[in-house]
């Protein structure tokens, strides 16, 4: 299937790329289901094998979550079970999302004060996160900013619940839906989520503080630096400049940075040498 408009979320890091290893199927995604890690650290998620789309992790020091793309929006990712027969889970058009955290009140007071994201009680600045994402996925793919369904708080929202959709409800879904909603599983994950409040601020309105923040705030210079200089972006090279790898024609922009700034210090080595020749002529004249 073709799939349509960008397929990474500005600004996610793909250190923690699975899609090379795993592959997945093309599908234009119009469903987003998600989920909890129920932990406080970035999961290796089995070496990819049951990997989402996408990880948001905090950064509370910056009050921003720091994403993480897996694969792309529109292929399918490895996060839910998908039992035999039935119906399709992961590749039935859906784009999926942990978030570095938990929904278990009983997990939210065992951490206590160490910091975490607890999904009932998420901070304002978590919500324009989530929202801007939202927000992303329903301007370039059409992702519904809508889900009509009810978030129940967990435990009670483990297994069969009464949330979780049927066959046929689930096939016709668009939307933002979660763990709990999605047929042939039993997680209840993410919990009493604030569904509508991310929605809400996704459509234009605002969280409870209502703060207009400067987007960059909590970046270091160093932070930016790093975004710039391990992107993944590779770029097309002239035969020229592959002097060492003739074979390598494609490089990341770190390389291409390192080689500019080779060039403009052997260009200036010889401005160098043509000044002092320059000079060594006027005074034979």
């Amino acid at each position: 299937m073709t799939r349509s408009g960008p397929q990474r979320y500005p600004g996610a890091s793909t250190t923690y790329w699975y899609q090379t290893k795993w592959g997945g199927d093309s599908m234009e995604s119009n469903v987003i289901v998600w989920h909890t890690t129920e932990g406080t650290s970035l999961p290796s998620y089995g070496g990819g094998a049951e990997a989402p789309n996408f990880t948001a992790k905090p950064n509370f020091a910056a009050k921003r979550l720091e994403w993480y793309q897996h694969f792309d929006f529109d292929t399918s990712s490895r996060a839910l079970v998908n039992k035999p027969g039935g119906v399709a889970t992961n590749t039935l058009n859906v784009c999926q999302v942990e978030i570095v955290g938990t929904c278990d009140p009983s997990t939210h007071k065992k951490w206590g004060s160490a910091p975490h994201l607890y999904t009932p009680e998420l901070p304002d600045w978590a919500i324009r996160d989530l929202a801007a994402f939202a927000k992303w996925a329903n301007a370039n793919h059409g992702v519904p900013l809508s889900s009509g369904l009810t978030f129940k708080a967990y435990p009670s929202s483990y297994g069969n619940s009464s949330v979780r959709m049927s066959g046929a409800a689930w096939n016709a879904f668009k939307g933002h839906c979660g763990h709990q909603h999605v047929p042939e599983n039993d997680h209840g994950d993410p919990g009493d989520f604030p569904m509508a409040a991310i929605l809400a601020a996704a459509k234009g309105g605002t969280t409870t503080t209502a703060k207009e923040e400067d987007p960059m705030a909590g970046y270091t210079k160093k932070d930016i630096a790093d975004a710039v200089l391990n992107t993944d972006g590779v770029f097309g090279i002239p035969e020229s400049w592959r002097t060492d790898n003739p074979s390598n024609k494609e490089w990341k922009f770190s390389s291409v940075v390192v080689n500019i700034g080779e060039q403009i210090r052997a260009l200036s080595a010889k401005v160098d040498a043509l000044s002092a020749k320059v000079d060594e002529l006027k005074k034979e004249a």
